[in-house]
């Protein structure tokens, strides 16, 4: 199933972001869009939604972010672009992030596109003409 959003101010960001929870029944988001699209910019209005008072920031050089939730407890953020094989996802621990639980967001998931779990949701951002277009894909469970 595909459920489409599209706004065309930032500020729109937080009601997008509980459209998003409010839709969403999953734990594992593979959030694809291309450079400069917004991907981090909605994990961190997302993340806020959910209660996570950490800094929410793009884990691009460690690769991973921990926060914490007091309603949905820990929230991991990935970043994947500088990964250059799926085995470097694999020896940071992805199975057991993904295996936890726990909701995770993963930027740039097409770097790992081999060793996504069997069952994931997708969200594409897309900017078009000054409109940011969110479809959230949803897996049949």
């Amino acid at each position: 199933m595909i459920i489409r959003r599209e706004i065309r101010e930032l500020v729109q960001l937080p009601a997008t972001a509980r459209w998003l929870l409010q839709h969403w029944e999953g734990k594992v988001l593979a959030i694809e869009g291309s450079m400069g699209a917004g991907k981090t910019t909605f994990i961190q209005a997302l993340c806020a939604e959910m209660g996570v008072r950490d800094k929410v920031s793009s884990p691009t050089f460690s690769l991973v972010n921990e926060y914490f939730s007091s309603k949905y407890g820990s929230v991991y953020h990935f970043d994947f672009y500088r990964l250059q094989r799926d085995e470097e996802a694999l020896d940071m621990g992805l199975d057991d992030y993904l295996d936890s639980g726990n909701y995770c967001f993963m930027e740039w998931p097409e770097k790992i596109s081999n060793i996504l779990p069997r069952v994931y949701d997708r969200l594409s951002i897309h900017v078009k003409d000054g409109i940011r277009i969110f479809e959230l894909n949803i897996t049949e469970r």
